[in-house]
């Protein structure tokens, strides 16, 4: 699981495609060649870069493209048993995603214990520039009543680290695809984990050493 960091944890903010739900429900691969989006660039830092005559239609697809995924998607391998854990811990959960509200919303529909109003904060693209920037994270903080230095940032992409580290919150880094590496030069996440129930594991040992 990685490296153990001596630190209170009062809240987890969790990354959601991927990592709430099962990942590959969603082909970015596929929906950047339809947008004409090179393919080494994120859609959203491409969508920005082009004009505002070009970015409306080619939004309307991504967010359509992104309904269906969140229709076909399911809740992640112990997902949910990981949330009523968390909440039995008496610890707060957030979502925080480059993806719509509407989608996660919709992808919400398929879990069967979780409700959006289960979360202390959800930041979507709507609310924030997009990780990796900070300030996602940086706003779920201060919604989950806590400095950043106290969220551990669960993902399963490099974005996700990123973002988590450079707003000095705990990391961890959820492997359960071919997606969940990091790049040269990159930050390494404080954890790494193949399921998320791991992460209870993490808060139990942080417990046993933090007055």
């Amino acid at each position: 699981m990685g490296k153990k960091h001596v630190r209170r944890v009062r809240g987890i903010l969790f990354d959601f495609d991927g990592t709430l739900t099962c990942p590959g429900a969603i082909d970015f691969a596929a929906i950047k060649q339809e947008l004409c989006c090179p393919p080494d660039m994120p859609v959203l830092e491409y969508l920005d870069i082009i004009s505002p005559a070009e970015k409306a239609p080619l939004m309307a697809i991504l967010e359509a493209r992104e309904e269906d995924a969140a229709q076909a998607s399911l809740p992640n391998t112990g997902a949910e048993k990981c949330l009523s854990a968390l909440k039995a811990k008496g610890l707060p959960v957030g979502i925080i995603t480059r993806n719509s509200m509407q989608s996660v919303c919709v992808a919400l529909e398929k879990f069967n214990h979780t409700r959006l109003q289960d979360f202390a904060a959800v930041i979507t693209r709507e609310k924030s520039l997009p990780k990796p920037h900070p300030e996602g994270v940086y706003q779920a903080a201060e919604r989950m009543g806590m400095s950043p230095s106290e969220l551990m940032v669960v993902g399963d992409f490099r974005f996700d680290v990123l973002a988590g580290k450079a707003a000095g919150a705990l990391t961890v880094l959820l492997k359960n695809s071919v997606k969940s590496e990091m790049a040269p030069g990159d930050p390494q996440p404080d954890y790494t984990v193949n399921h998320l129930e791991e992460i209870l594991v993490i808060l139990d040992a942080l417990t046993a050493v933090v007055p």
